[in-house]
């Protein structure tokens, strides 16, 4: 019973990650939608829109056709007629990932995380498959296979992510339990995976939290530049609703790119442009108001601000050369240097795929390539964490964790090591009052006549009584 409530919840989960979603769109959409035709508007339009956006913030392509009536009424080119959207608003995508983690640690912390997986998937995937049926738009196609694989591979990642983490740190009593054993049976080299994941994590962490920094310090000094483009683009209320909603839905995407534009490589905005720390190299850019924080120029000194994923690393060596010293494992050198390459390769990894979902298209012609590339991202970011690694992980063992090696030692040595026995404590207190209550009995003659006598004259120690 206890294994199908599990099932049951998980399916629950996904179902309400799927709810929550389609509700984020077809809320504003409803809204604006009325603002803009009126209650006697064509309602069968909106769910085939809420769908395929919700399709789109999963990183499916979007294939836009514009009709011919629209091209001669309007004066665009033909060639512009059909084009592809592919640069992906991270945020539905990140929203469905931690919800589908959070799914798969309570599944872990039920005892039965693989069926919660499973079913939480599934349930997932049957969501996907009737809105990749029911919202089709003439204007605005996606492939079908991709409408159904991609958002299920979401929550798949994200859910099994949630569920053998806590199954790691918690135990499962199954398959992790026992590659656990066998990771744990290396001796120095059993910290591997669990410390490679931890540096990687607050890598991850410190490099989102430094492009957070640099988008808002943009912000602050080219807002005039973002409130321009707003202006120029004249819209209504209901046209600036939708531009600040869809920004907003773009500032994951946007703090990759910050990411990309930190370590070096940065991105482009067109075929043939670039923006970087090295140099800005920009043609015509849409009059979209986020492009508003693209500098204008850049100097070669502002490639000091590579040392800033250093950073990140050196904070992600130092933190897991602490836990080594306070697990006594940080005497090894190799392992030291296999937690700073895994933590280089594993953060590579991850920027590489943020960078493909945070790359595509976003129109014809030249905006077909617009992001950073995610080959030299990757390599930027995975050699200067490198770096910052290796200088914390492998520096020569200071004073003070000689001395908490020796101190751990020689506790062990004395048999008084609190991790070991918690009874085997040592007090001031209690060898104060051992002591005055040893000196007081010296003091007092009377004191050893409340001793019981053997039926020699003796005490239980072989001593004799005082003589009085």
């Amino acid at each position: 019973m206890q294994r199908l409530l599990v099932a049951i919840l998980a399916a629950v989960d996904a179902a309400i990650a799927a709810a929550v979603g389609l509700a984020v769109l077809l809320a504003p959409l409803t809204l604006l939608w009325t603002l803009a035709f009126g209650a006697s508007a064509d309602w069968g339009a909106l769910w085939p829109v809420a769908g395929t956006l919700w399709q789109f913030g999963h990183g499916v392509p979007v294939d836009i056709v514009v009709p011919d009536a629209v091209i001669s009424a309007v004066g665009i080119s033909p060639d512009a007629a059909s084009f592809t959207l592919s640069l992906t608003p991270l945020a539905f995508l990140v929203f469905t990932l931690l919800f589908a983690a959070r799914s798969g640690s309570r599944a872990a912390r039920s005892g039965a995380w693989l069926l919660g997986v499973i079913a939480g998937s599934l349930a997932f995937a049957l969501i996907a498959t009737a809105v990749a049926i029911t919202a089709r738009a003439e204007l605005a196609q996606v492939p079908l296979g991709l409408a159904i694989l991609l958002p299920v591979a979401v929550y798949l990642v994200g859910s099994l992510s949630g569920a053998v983490g806590y199954a790691w740190r918690e135990g499962d009593a199954g398959l992790i339990d026992r590659i656990h054993d066998r990771v744990d049976s290396r001796g120095a080299w059993s910290v591997l995976p669990a410390e490679i994941v931890r540096g990687t994590a607050a890598v991850i962490v410190a490099l989102t939290g430094i492009a957070g920094l640099a988008v808002a310090l943009l912000v602050v000094l080219r807002g005039g530049e973002v409130v321009a483009l707003f202006q120029a683009v004249r819209v209504d209320a209901t046209g600036a609703a939708v531009l600040t909603l869809g920004h907003i839905a773009y500032l994951p995407t946007v703090l990759v790119w910050a990411i990309a534009w930190i370590a070096g490589p940065g991105f482009a905005v067109g075929a043939g442009t670039a923006v970087s720390p090295s140099g800005t190299q920009l043609g015509v850019v849409p009059g979209i108001p986020v492009f508003g924080l693209l500098p204008e120029n850049s100097s070669i000194w502002m490639l000091i601000v590579v040392l800033l994923p250093v950073g990140a690393g050196a904070f992600a060596g130092w933190l897991v050369r602490s836990r080594l010293v306070w697990q006594d494992a940080a005497r090894p050198a190799a392992p030291r240097a296999v937690i700073a390459a895994g933590i280089a390769l594993l953060s590579a990894g991850i920027v590489a795929v943020a960078a493909v979902l945070a790359s595509g298209s976003i129109g014809p012609s030249r905006m077909a390539q617009v992001g950073p590339h995610a080959g030299w991202t990757a390599l930027a970011v995975g050699a200067e964490v490198l770096v910052g690694a290796a200088i914390m992980l492998l520096a020569p063992r200071h004073r003070d964790e000689l001395a908490e090696e020796r101190t751990d030692r020689w506790v062990a040595q004395m048999g008084t090591s609190p991790t070991s026995d918690p009874a085997a404590t040592f007090s001031w207190a209690d060898a104060e009052g051992h002591a005055d209550a040893a000196s007081a009995d010296a003091n007092d003659p009377d004191a050893n006549d409340t001793q019981p006598l053997d039926d020699h004259g003796f005490f239980g120690d072989g001593s004799t009584p005082a003589p009085r």
